[in-house]
């Protein structure tokens, strides 16, 4: 996968992971009609507060890493094969989980299928995908077609 795409889809996941986290704040705050009631984003296996806090603390290490990996330097820029191995296999596991959460959530909550309550799991899969992305390789800068 090209560097340029790679990091476009790391912001991508990002910032979709933002809006989730400022679409549930605005639920909270605002009951604004335009969303999910607050029972669909919030599983609530940890307290309110807490969560949000590790949202956004969460939201900064991603915004770290993905600069890191944009410069291809820094604590945070993998480069070791081991390493790319070892994220690429969480987040297969991580993914696989949630696969497991959703179906679990389908048989014991027959009248929420199809999509009742899971925005949680639809975005542990795109947390997935970025750890994924941050465990992909990328060309090197002077292979890259530019």
């Amino acid at each position: 996968m090209p560097h340029t795409l790679r990091i476009t889809l790391l912001w991508l996941c990002t910032a979709l992971f933002l809006a989730r986290v400022m679409g549930q704040i605005l639920v909270g705050v605002y009951h604004t009609p335009l969303l999910p009631e607050w029972k669909e984003w919030y599983s609530g296996l940890l307290p309110y507060p807490w969560l949000l806090l590790s949202q956004l603390l969460l939201l900064m290490f991603m915004t770290v890493v993905n600069v890191d990996t944009a410069r291809r330097s820094g604590r945070f820029h993998v480069v070791s094969t081991t390493a790319r191995g070892w994220l690429k296999l969480f987040a297969a596991l991580y993914a696989g989980s949630m696969v497991v959460r959703y179906a679990y959530r389908m048989v014991t909550m027959p009248e929420e299928r199809w999509f009742g309550g899971t925005i949680p799991i639809w975005f542990h899969f795109v947390l997935a995908a970025w750890v994924w992305l941050v465990g992909m390789r990328s060309p090197s800068s002077t292979s890259e077609k530019h």
